[in-house]
């Protein structure tokens, strides 16, 4: 569908001075899109020129529009000489592509320079008028909707999933081509930021015809990362899942009723019956109906062969799904079959999302992980994408098999990642195995009969816990007991899984984050030698990640671990792994014995007297970690539970010797043996500091709780204070003598004194919760460890009950504006009704604040502010009316998380997906690495408001800094950092703004008991 690309110069403002002798600026414009290039007039003299051009019409064809785009040059007219570039302007055509999205971009945009940073704003308006092309051949997939967020977006319902979709781009990198030699850095980065724009948009055009072949309208969980392999090149690749979406547009659209994978189906239980058993009415309430059954009007002609009379012939009795009893039988297996005919049309049965639908996960299996190391010479053809296809098809195929193993035919919450060291490269995938509901799956619908029924004997709260696989011939040792909830199926006695919490889990306490930090020291080497050392160090990190994650989770007296993340990181005399999830204690887990010390080396005293020291220690600490996070599981008795099938040990190791790679077995295997306790051997000193390690992890300050899912487990009256911030720390090692000791130390210390970092500068925000705590590690060169963490703050109300009434939102939104303002050392945007404050002043302020407290002597820190931005009063000078007049908030909301608490989101205005490089020749006088850093990173933020606010949006959701590269040179001064960062577009309504609205109509509640919701 060709069309027709227009776009307007209107003015520019606080230009840099480019000409010494007047001190002010002859500035043109250069706009090119594709081969054509159109020029402004030259405005003299002026460091706010007013341009005014006319409407640039481009017409291209609609490929083009998703694959390039618009390159806005500002220039300095030199009559003699060359003319200089001021900066330039990137901006991606794509979300005026989408039927419903915005029609026009137009706003201020940073003028950005990859030397100097920001320089000065430039006003564009960019129109586009597509012409319909109904053509088959057609290689553009205008329309295709890209989510970054995890879940199904809100205010939009699935109607289907229908699954995987992957691509990967590969081209040369300019830095290594032989022109580079002779061109300057700026021409070689401004080369690179080009290409790669164009790589993701031709990816996202290639993915979106993928999803028009599987019948589908959306990529929901998209994921694109980068590779720079150096010589070999640079592949662009991207993985998510196909979905069909439909949009909710009746007025329930206000009600906590989008399919989201529902932070507010949590409320449905307190307005309908205070029986908080979402599932167990079965899809009969309106307001359920219309969140996930299927409408007869919307029937589909069924098309799977097995016919409905089956169905209502199953007996209607023990139809636990999971359920070892005879009667279940049939419907199990006709379950399974559904299932299993709706995913075995597709190559790999797996999902990026982490949080569903209700209904659609029925079993977890606990996470499959694959990785393998690989030498990028051995490309043969570094332009052509097939060896590196044939690479990740082979891991995919890996994780595939081990999710069969579990008896789960599909996984969730899958994810993919890769880490590069000069010509090695590691290639990892992980996921949880699941077993899915087949309703979602297939676009037939069996009418109700078979929903309702899964509705109605799933077991509440604890049936995603169930084991999927047969526990006769189970795939590995595990300790099985039966479910504390219902008492009818058997459950691990551990549960790790990459997923969020499922929403009607049953969970006890709060829950906490819990990281598993490693390092290993090897031999430099080269090529071949080196992968070999490195695939042969891997099995034993990862064992001991999950050693690691075991005895913490242990120790903190919990029984599940959701959203866990698994990083290794490979560098030139390193390797290093971090593991972070959230520990959970669930309810229909069985209790976690303690942990037990047992010595093996020589009988004195003094020794003897240490261990029972140490172990004293850490029953305390359980004590401890208990009352902190308020577990307090009911008694319950041995004889109703049955006890456990026997299982004699000699067999579980025979298993270890010939198990694959699978994570499953190490993290089970562990657990085997007596329930009571966890035995931990001390048999030489290594083991000995690997106990201490355990108990050095200081817990957060009174007042803070910290997870890295979207929702922390156990709390759930937010406020609508959020506070985003990402920090990057940078830290150099001496290179002495160091030892794996002492390196896993210093990993340590660093990520411990980062946090405590964060909870000290949001002091005044207490209570609060860190959630989405995303860290991110990384080796750029030798000796330098970089460590990036982003994650979200959200305060939430102590005092209040779950039921709370109305008055509550304004009273903390109106005490919160008041009180914090003196307290806080950067400023929060409490709510729409205060003016945003200036925050470039309070950015400076906290650098300072976050030098001093040093502990590391070499480490220098950066750490940035959400609010940060560059252009403080430039954003907000053209807002002229009345702050209580509009609902808009002056500045754009950014959050890690997919909702924001407290407001609706109205509409999606497409995907954020932006790439930039910052050079510098005078690092120290930018101040530092961390001066040099922070101000990247709040110009950054400063370019993603600018295109939100261009395309009519006010918050950024899903938000994530994806690649973080920092190379430094200090001997010359010179540093050079690549981001990149992506997100969803969003308009958002506060609530209070949606009382207004509604307080027209009779008896309006709201309820902010989750989020916020409002309900008519």
């Amino acid at each position: 569908m060709p069309g027709k690309l227009k776009v307007k110069i209107v003015a520019g403002r606080h230009l840099p001075v480019m000409d010494r002798a007047s001190d002010l600026t002859d500035a043109f414009v250069e706009v090119k899109f594709g081969n054509t290039t159109f020029k402004t007039d030259v405005y003299l003299k002026s460091l706010n020129p007013q341009w005014n051009s006319e409407w640039f019409k481009f017409e291209v064809d609609d490929e083009d529009l998703q694959d390039e785009p618009l390159q806005i040059t500002v220039l300095d007219h030199d009559t003699y000489s060359a003319n200089d570039a001021i900066g330039k302007v990137y901006i991606d055509i794509d979300p005026l592509l989408y039927s419903e999205a915005a029609t026009v971009i137009s706003g201020w945009f940073p003028i950005y320079d990859t030397i100097h940073g920001i320089r000065g704003e430039i006003n564009v308006v960019v129109k586009v008028d597509l012409f319909n092309d109904l053509n088959r051949f057609r290689q553009s997939s205008c329309g295709v909707k890209f989510f970054c967020t995890t879940s199904i977006p809100k205010c939009y319902r699935a109607v289907v999933i229908h699954g995987f979709v992957e691509e990967l781009v590969v081209n040369e990198d300019p830095e290594y081509q032989w022109i580079d030699r002779i061109r300057t850095p700026r021409a070689s980065n401004e080369a690179r930021q080009r290409l790669i724009s164009l790589m993701s948009g031709e990816l996202q055009r290639k993915i979106g015809l993928k999803v028009l072949e599987m019948r589908g309208n959306a990529v929901v969980g998209y994921l694109q990362c980068f590779d720079l392999e150096g010589e070999s090149g640079l592949v662009v690749r991207a993985i998510g899942t196909a979905c069909t979406l439909d949009k909710l547009s009746s007025p329930a659209a206000f009600l906590p009723a989008c399919s989201s994978p529902s932070r507010e189906l949590k409320e449905i239980p307190f307005n309908e019956d205070p029986n908080p058993n979402t599932h167990s009415s079965g899809p009969s309430t309106p307001l359920k109906n219309q969140t996930y059954s299927f409408s007869p009007s919307k029937s589909y002609s069924r098309q799977s062969s097995s016919s409905d009379t089956d169905l209502s012939l199953t007996p209607k009795t023990g139809m636990g799904s999971g359920s070892a009893g005879k009667e279940g039988g049939p419907f199990k297996a006709l379950l399974r079959q559904q299932t299993q005919a709706a995913l075995e049309q597709r190559e790999f049965p797996f999902l990026t999302l982490t949080a569903f639908p209700p209904g659609l996960l029925v079993h977890v299996g606990g996470v499959v992980s694959a990785r393998s190391v690989k030498l990028l010479d051995r490309i043969h053809n570094p332009d052509e994408p097939e060896t590196r296809d044939a690479w990740w098809a082979e891991i995919r195929q890996e994780i595939k098999s081990h999710a069969k193993a579990l008896g789960c035919h599909a996984v969730v919450g899958y994810s993919e990642s890769t880490s590069i060291c000069e010509e090695v490269c590691i290639l990892s995938a992980s996921g949880t195995a699941a077993v899915l509901n087949p309703r979602f799956l297939q676009e037939g619908t069996v009418e109700g009969c078979l929903e309702q029924r899964i509705e109605e004997n799933l077991p509440v709260g604890c049936g995603f816990c169930h084991i999927p696989y047969d526990e006769l011939n189970m795939p590995f040792p595990a300790h099985l007991t039966y479910c504390y909830n219902c008492r009818k199926q058997k459950v691990p006695d551990v549960l790790f899984t990459t997923i969020d919490l499922p929403t009607d889990a049953v969970v006890v306490g709060k829950g906490c984050l819990i990281q598993a930090r490693l390092c290993r020291l090897k031999k430099k080497a080269q090529a071949e030698a080196n992968a070999t050392a490195i695939s042969n160090l891997l099995p034993f990190m990862e064992y001991e990640v999950h050693t690691q994650l075991m005895n913490k989770l242990k120790l903190k007296g919990m029984n599940a671990l959701f959203g866990l993340r698994i990083q290794i990181a490979v560098g030139e005399t390193m390797l290093m792994g971090l593991a972070s999830a959230t520990g959970v204690y669930l309810a229909a887990l069985p209790t976690p014995g303690g942990i037990q010390i047992a010595g093996k080396t020589p009988n004195d005293g003094s020794y003897e007297q240490h261990i029972s020291h140490m172990q004293k220690k850490i029953n305390d600490t359980i004590a401890k970690n208990k009352e902190l996070y308020e577990i307090n599981p009911p008694e319950v008795s041995e004889e109703m539970i049955g006890s456990p099938i026997p299982e004699p040990r000699q067999r579980s190791r025979l298993l270890r010797s010939q198990s694959e790679s699978s994570d499953e077995v190490t993290e089970l295997d562990l657990s085997h043996g007596k329930k009571d306790a966890f035995v931990l051997e001390i048999d030489d000193t290594d083991a000995m500091e690997d106990v201490h390690s355990l108990l050095t992890d200081a817990p957060p300050p009174s007042g803070f709780y910290s997870c890295n899912t979207e929702m922390m487990p156990g709390i759930n009256n937010w406020t609508s204070e959020i506070q985003m911030f990402t920090s990057v720390r940078v830290v150099r090692l001496s290179s002495l003598n160091l030892t794996n000791q002492a390196l896993n130390k210093n990993f340590n210390g660093l990520c411990e004194n980062l946090l405590k970092s964060l909870y000290f500068k949001l002091r005044s925000m207490t209570p609060c919760c860190l959630c989405h705590v995303n860290f991110t590690v990384s080796l750029p060169e030798d000796e330098l460890i970089q460590v990036t963490v982003t994650a979200v703050a959200i305060t939430f109300d102590k005092n209040q009950a779950l039921q709370t009434t109305k008055p509550h939102v304004e009273k903390s939104l109106q005490r919160a504006s008041t009180d914090n303002e003196e307290l806080l050392q950067f400023p929060l945007e409490l709510c729409s009704d205060s003016l945003p404050p200036h925050p470039s002043p309070a950015a400076k302020e906290h650098l300072e604040s976050a030098n001093s407290n040093s502990g590391i002597p070499a480490a220098q820190r950066a750490v940035t502010v959400e609010k940060a931005s560059p252009m403080g009063d430039g954003n907000f000078r053209n807002r002229s009316a009345p702050p209580c007049a509009s609902p808009t908030v002056g500045v754009v909301k950014m959050t890690p998380l997919s909702f924001i608490p407290g407001a609706k989101i109205t509409k999606y205005l497409g995907i954020i997906n932006m790439f930039f490089i910052r050079e510098t020749t005078s690092l120290r006088e930018e101040g530092g690495v961390s001066g040099f850093l922070h101000a990247f990173i709040a110009e950054v933020f400063a370019m993603v408001r600018a295109h939100v606010a261009a395309l009519g949006g006010n918050a950024v959701v899903s938000y994530i800094m994806k690649q973080c590269v920092f190379m430094e040179n200090p001997s010359k001064n010179q540093a050079q950092c690549l981001i990149n960062v992506s997100g969803d577009a969003v308009v958002f309504v506060r609530d209070s703004d949606l009382e207004v609205m509604s307080s027209q109509q009779p008896a309006a509640n709201c309820q902010p008991s989750c989020t916020g919701e409002v309900t008519t």
